[in-house]
């Protein structure tokens, strides 16, 4: 039985000036759905998404809601009220809703647990841009939507983060629909894909499924339509060599013919039209440097502001080594990325590198851009051709490999949009002919047909690599080793994401193991607790026991897991490891909220309306 419509959308359309976004395009969401929506940059995902909730109109077309359903909304860029804390911003949520005000200290303190905020009193000014995207998040979970939409919800989130906010779509039992270009996080929260994508006849691609079994499907499709390409061709070209030879047109016959014949022609060009996709043609320059080591570091120690950056350590990097960088935002991967190529001095150990080392570096911020300069200027600094790889190469060439349009070569680089910027510094780079390179989160704003790209460049270049980034799709297959920074100083080295993801689950569980010995007997012992709301004192009575069942839940899955019996089955082990991570992360959450309920008293009386 198909689940029950919520929201849908019949045969809308949608163009800016001249340029369609998307046409007739018709979608739906059900009860329980957990849909991906992606597609190539100016697609049209964060229009379509303003018209489901609500806040754009299609130019043709309709919207429809089921009667009484709550719709939650996170932009790709939220925006707060600089002078409001962090509880002020949740507490407008129940002002703008006209929420019941008896369940705002409820829904208060589930929001705080939620978004792992320790301070209410914090001024929302002052928070990174991660913690404002953790609290967009929690405004719109404590409407307690039936649908929740979100823009590219990882945007400015770190590792952590991401892992937390997959953790919270796991457990959400509601529809949402999330635009992202993280191909990791929707392998992990989604179970529908939609790919927007004016190649496909409906202008909309949708598969069941993870990211990955979406990929098989859309290979499938995409072959299909290929084959029927190839064959609409044939049919064609013999139609067309029927017509040179001047058939007599006064039969019925022959009229028919001649009018099958145009309808062919005419859908082939359409399908040739819809199948015209460009992707940027991305290749960085290894300068062929055969020195078996690039650059060895020794016992290196750095400090910002009396915060230690590294300490004591030990790298080396040669032809072919690619390291990812992993750790939260604010433990320094940046820092490190400048002290590896030399901007920056350490503060103990030594750094020694190979002679005239030619280092290329990618900045998180992209600061050598100039906003004033034009696009064509940017792109060849003087005259109008760059030389790569021995050719020389028109400026109009050189921007149409990186997906801009003649029209644009006059435009400053301040008018250009983020994955414009992206595009643009990447083309400056490849000039550059580098032993080493240094990406400072390379991928922000590209979208995946782009990413797709930039992946088999890395893969292909044959110098030493340094990666920061917030792609674990990409730092999985691009990294040959992991170093992970802790924000304390420490580093350590691992062999893969799963590796470093199998320790942060081995560490959360050592955290809860050796909690003081009061905060145990609590949980075991739980009682009266003054502060506490009538329908929270029922919640700690029974969180003891809820402990204890996800606990069991978790061996259980454990057990599954490790199962040798389904070692060669990758669809059935990928899904019982999935099962165990989400049952890990409701220990955790219920561990957090036990630990939100121990210090709610000074919350709820602050809290309460």
């Amino acid at each position: 039985m198909p689940p029950t419509m919520l929201l849908s959308c019949e045969s809308i359309s949608k163009s800016y000036g001249v340029k369609p976004l998307f046409v007739d395009l018709s979608l739906g969401l059900g009860e329980g759905d957990h849909v991906g929506l992606i597609g190539p940059n100016g697609s049209g995902k964060s229009t379509l998404l303003k018209i489901l909730a609500g806040l754009d109109k299609p130019d043709c077309g309709s919207r429809s809601v089921r009667r009484q359903v709550r719709i939650g909304y996170v932009p790709q860029e939220p925006s707060f009220s600089a002078s409001h804390t962090v509880e002020e911003a949740l507490t407008t949520v129940f002002l703008d809703e006209g929420l019941d005000p008896h369940e705002h200290g409820d829904r208060m303190a589930k929001a705080l647990s939620l978004g792992g905020f320790v301070r209410v009193d914090q001024s929302v000014s002052t928070l990174s841009g991660g913690w404002k995207k953790r609290l967009a998040i929690a405004q719109s979970l404590m409407l307690e939507p039936d649908v929740l939409l979100m823009d590219e919800p990882t945007n400015h989130l770190d590792v952590e983060g991401i892992l937390w906010l997959e953790r919270v779509l796991q457990a959400e039992p509601h529809a949402f629909l999330v635009v992202s270009h993280d191909r990791r996080f929707l392998e992990s929260v989604a179970s529908r894909i939609w790919e927007l994508n004016r190649c496909y006849p409906n202008g909309v691609f949708q598969a069941n499924g993870r990211y990955s079994d979406f990929l098989e499907q859309r290979d499938a499709v995409l072959q299909a339509q290929a084959d029927y390409q190839a064959s609409l061709a044939n049919r064609v070209r013999r139609e067309v060599e029927w017509l040179r030879r001047g058939p007599k047109a006064r039969t019925t016959k022959a009229k028919a013919r001649v009018d099958a014949a145009g309808r062919l022609i005419d859908e082939l060009q359409t399908i040739e039209s819809r199948r015209t996709q460009s992707t940027a043609e991305l290749d960085f320059t290894a300068s062929g440097r055969k020195s078996k080591q690039l650059l060895v570091a020794t016992r290196l120690g750095k400090s910002l502001d009396g915060k230690p950056i590294v300490t004591d350590l030990d790298l080396q990097l040669g032809p072919g080594e690619r390291i990812g960088l992993l750790g939260p935002n604010g433990s320094g991967k940046t820092t490190l990325l400048k002290l590896l190529a030399g901007t920056l001095q350490p503060d103990t150990g030594t750094m020694t590198r190979a002679d005239r080392l030619r280092v290329v570096t990618f900045e998180q911020h992209r600061e050598s851009l100039d906003p004033r300069a034009t696009l064509r200027r940017s792109l060849v600094p003087a005259g109008d051709a760059v030389v790569y790889q021995d050719r020389s190469i028109h400026v109009i060439s050189w921007a149409k490999r990186f997906l801009f349009k003649p029209e644009q070569l006059d435009l400053p680089v301040s008018r250009l949009s983020g994955g414009e910027q992206a595009r643009l510094l990447i083309a400056r780079l490849m000039l550059q002919p580098a032993d080493l390179l240094m990406l400072d989160e390379p991928t922000n704003d590209l979208d995946i047909p782009t990413l797709d790209v930039l992946e088999d460049s890395l893969l292909e270049f044959t110098g030493a690599l340094v990666l920061v980034t917030h792609d674990r799709w990409l730092l999985d297959r691009i990294s040959t080793r992991l170093l992970a920074l802790d924000g304390t100083g420490c580093a350590q080295w691992f062999a893969d994401y799963a590796q470093w993801e199998a320790a942060q689950s081995r560490n959360a569980g050592d955290a809860r193991r050796s909690a003081p010995a009061d905060v145990v007997n609590a949980v075991k012992a739980p009682a009266k607790r003054k502060g506490l709301s009538y329908r929270e004192q029922q919640e700690w009575e029974k969180i003891e026991e809820q402990i204890l069942k996800a606990e069991e839940i978790v061996a259980a899955c454990q057990t599954a897991a490790n199962d040798p019996a389904i070692a060669s089955s990758a669809g059935t082990l990928q899904e019982r490891y999935a099962a165990l991570h989400t049952a890990q992360a409701d220990v955790e959450r219920l561990y957090a909220r036990w630990a939100e309920l121990d210090e709610k008293r000074a919350q709820a009386v602050k809290s309460a309306p």
